[in-house]
């Protein structure tokens, strides 16, 4: 139902007393109470408000803009960061939150519906499953960050990090001392001549801290950093290098590329920014919830479920995109 089929009828019948504009609040009357002063009809104040949200929802798209730039620009530079990485990545997970919120779209859509056609109970059903839904998206994502995070698939310095081990080894002492990994240059100038199979194995050396970083520098650290002694894991993925998505594996893997972590900081920078945006949808719903109860909404007035119900739309849109993006395409 357009702006003005469901407003729209309401020109000639709209009601002002001689009080109306000087009066600030009071000027309605009681079959319009909604309108505010400064609107002369309800067709009127529902236009400028969906003019005002698609305003709103331009600077939305210009600000996940400028982040899709920055992912291309990555991708482009460092296409083999993104094919290598994009498999520590849980497509289950994604596809799930993807079905997940493109149902909560349609409870959406439904729930404007309702609003529209004065059908109360309804309205309530659909944003309670509206707000399932994203609650749903949320407590996913949820599991999916925690486990990135036990497993040092982070963003910036603590992606290089060693990790304990479940045997309780420690393989660093991050507190007093710092791991560097040598390259096999560097340890045949340091110990002389070395064998084949030494050489194809990075050596370590622990520094009092403070002299060094707990890390090496991005473009030559990650490859090949390893601790001096590996579980029986990582002596498993040694023997098959095709295991690279094995959790927890990610440091000792020798066919990682250098400037991983920049896939995960794009990855927790744009998918965080949607997450915010999913609670802050889930306020706005919570909040619809309660004025749909009390019974503020029917056929003359549903302006905030339908400025809410666009909001949420481009929410669901922007991991449409986000879902190929980071984890379908490698």
């Amino acid at each position: 139902m357009s702006a003005h089929a469901s407003h729209g009828d309401h020109h000639g019948t709209q009601g002002h007393d001689d009080h109306g504009h000087g009066g600030g609040h009071g000027h309605h009357n009681a079959e319009y109470p909604f309108l505010a002063h400064h609107f002369e009809t309800p067709a009127q104040q529902f236009d400028s408000a969906k003019l005002g949200m698609w305003l709103f929802l331009v600077t939305e798209v210009l600000f996940f803009g400028a982040l899709f730039v920055g992912y291309a620009v990555l991708r482009s530079r460092f296409p083999d960061v993104f094919k290598y990485a994009s498999a520590y990545l849980d497509t289950t997970m994604g596809a799930i939150n993807t079905g997940v919120l493109i149902l909560s779209s349609l409870t959406m859509a439904m729930g404007v519906y309702c609003a529209q056609t004065g059908r109360k109970t309804a309205l309530i059903v659909c944003l309670w499953l509206t707000m399932a839904g994203a609650a749903g998206f949320m407590v996913i994502k949820y599991f999916e960050y925690t486990h990135k995070f036990h497993v040092h698939l982070v963003w910036g310095e603590g992606f290089y990090k060693p990790v304990t081990d479940d045997g309780g080894l420690q393989r660093a002492e991050l507190s007093s001392t710092a791991v560097v990994p040598l390259t096999p240059a560097q340890t045949t100038m340091s110990s002389g001549a070395v064998s084949a199979q030494q050489a194809a194995t990075p050596s370590f050396v622990q520094l009092p801290a403070g002299e060094l970083t707990a890390i090496a520098p991005p473009a030559q650290g990650p490859a090949g950093m390893a601790p001096e002694v590996i579980d029986a894991k990582a002596a498993e993925h040694a023997a098959d290098p095709s295991t690279h998505g094995h959790e927890a594996l990610h440091l000792q893997d020798a066919s990682m590329p250098p400037n991983t972590h920049l896939f995960f900081a794009i990855y927790y920078a744009m998918t965080g920014l949607h997450g915010i945006h999913v609670l802050i949808g889930m306020g706005v719903i919570g909040w619809l919830i309660v004025r749909a109860s009390r019974g503020d909404f029917g056929p003359k007035y549903y302006t905030p479920v339908d400025l809410v119900g666009l909001y949420w739309h481009i929410v669901d849109l922007v991991w449409i995109f986000l879902f190929p993006l980071f984890y379908l395409i490698d």
